[in-house]
């Protein structure tokens, strides 16, 4: 009989249950869920059905379920960023592999506690930098790697956030204040970092950064705003995030129950997204949120070699994607990672228009999601001798995203990366 890999699973949201655990219940004879926990009950509810875990298996927080005996071979990692570091030391200490939602942790130090005890206890820790496994960016890596446009010179990528996306998550939601998760160059770019790097093959000497919050803010409030969008709000006709009709217009009453509006209600009705709105977080003006996290920012690297990156992050686009332009010294590639095109245009010949295989979409992230899966469980299963984002590989693009948030708070200040690190 073939091995089976068994998971446990901390945080059941739109990662943790949505993402990785329906993916995992549709690999049957390779990974079984044999645990999940949470503090909330209609999510453990929901995830015993979906996912066929014993009750008696379900438990209301990740340190109730650490408590037990070990349950799984591997530990799906979750939860709040600024859970991460206790949760993933009890669990390399009790004996789980980590699959490690990003960021890692909410500071470096605590990042290298985490990958300092993956060595001590010869644990394996997989973090979920999914954009390497999509085939957008594979496609983008065979190029480079085959040597299609000579050196990399420069490179020039965005991460256009999408306004609406911005509201959602960075201004009324879980990652707002970086206070009580983390930056928002660590917590949404750290994938970017990680990328980039990859995609080079290159390390990083130097970054700098500038950045903030322009936007959301009191003062920046139209006059006759309310502070929630169902309080009598004069202006929410004109105003692109107006929460009644993001979440439920365009959202519940049109039928659309999963992400977002399953964040607001686990099992979303127009009367439970309504009572959401009411009640929660996300029927908050945007102007009169406690958020902290910036809506723009722009971080350069000069890489080992020479090669310069110019990275920007903006929450003021339309669509939610990611757009990358490469410059080598003997063509260049440019790429939208929503449209799934890439153009390959070397020196002197016609562009090549290069289209990957979008299969596996339905999964996310471009089929980012479930190829991060496969790879988990072959590596696990020993069918592979190495994961393609170890912690290992990740701790670079985290040092870079601290120090990029070091930089901007200080005016942009030139940080020698190696430098740093030492000092922390």
């Amino acid at each position: 009989m073939e091995k089976v890999i068994h998971a446990a699973i901390a945080g059941l949201g739109s990662r943790g249950l949505t993402a990785y655990g329906r993916i995992a219940a549709q690999m049957p004879g390779k990974i079984q869920i044999t645990a999940v926990a949470d503090p909330d009950p209609e999510k453990l509810e929901r995830a015993r059905q979906e996912l066929s875990v014993p009750e008696e298996m379900c438990f209301s927080s990740a340190g109730e379920m650490l408590s037990r005996p070990k349950l799984a071979d591997v530990l799906f990692v979750c939860t709040m960023d600024s859970q991460h570091h206790s949760q993933a030391l009890a669990a390399l200490e009790k004996g789980y592999h980590l699959l490690l939602e990003k960021p890692v942790s909410t500071t470096l130090s605590d990042c290298r506690d985490i990958a300092e005890a993956a060595k001590k206890y010869n644990r394996h820790v997989v973090v979920c930098h999914v954009l390497r496994y999509t085939p957008f960016y594979q496609g983008i890596k065979k190029l480079l790697d085959d040597g299609e446009i000579g050196d990399v010179v420069s490179i020039q990528a965005a991460e256009n956030v999408g306004y609406w996306h911005q509201a959602h998550s960075f201004v009324r939601g879980n990652w707002r204040n970086s206070d009580q998760s983390s930056p928002m160059i660590l917590q949404k770019c750290c994938h970017d970092m990680d990328i980039l790097l990859w995609l080079t093959g290159k390390s990083c000497r130097y970054v700098s950064s500038y950045g903030s919050l322009n936007l959301f803010r009191p003062e920046n409030a139209p006059e006759g705003s309310a502070l929630r969008c169902l309080d009598g709000c004069r202006v929410k006709d004109s105003c692109p995030f107006d929460a009644e009709r993001f979440y439920l217009d365009n959202g519940i009453c049109k039928g659309k129950t999963g992400w977002p509006v399953d964040v607001l209600s686990v099992n979303p009705t127009p009367e439970s997204v309504r009572k959401a709105l009411e009640t929660g977080p996300y029927g908050r003006c945007v102007y009169h949120c406690d958020n902290n996290v910036v809506d723009h920012q722009v971080v350069n690297l000069e890489l080992d070699g020479g090669a310069c990156i110019n990275f920007t992050m903006c929450a003021f686009s339309n669509r939610n994607y990611r757009t990358i332009h490469i410059m080598g010294t003997r063509g260049e590639i440019s790429g939208d990672m929503e449209e799934n095109r890439i153009i390959l245009q070397k020196f002197g010949a016609e562009p090549e228009e290069i289209t990957p295989d979008l299969s596996a979409d339905e999964f996310g992230h471009g089929g980012g999601d479930y190829y991060l899966m496969c790879d988990l469980v072959d590596f696990l299963l020993g069918e592979k001798a190495d994961a393609l984002t170890t912690i290992e590989r990740s701790m670079e693009s985290h040092y870079i995203c601290f120090a990029a948030e070091y930089s901007r708070l200080h005016q942009g200040e030139s940080v020698d990366l190696r430098e740093f690190v030492r000092r922390q």
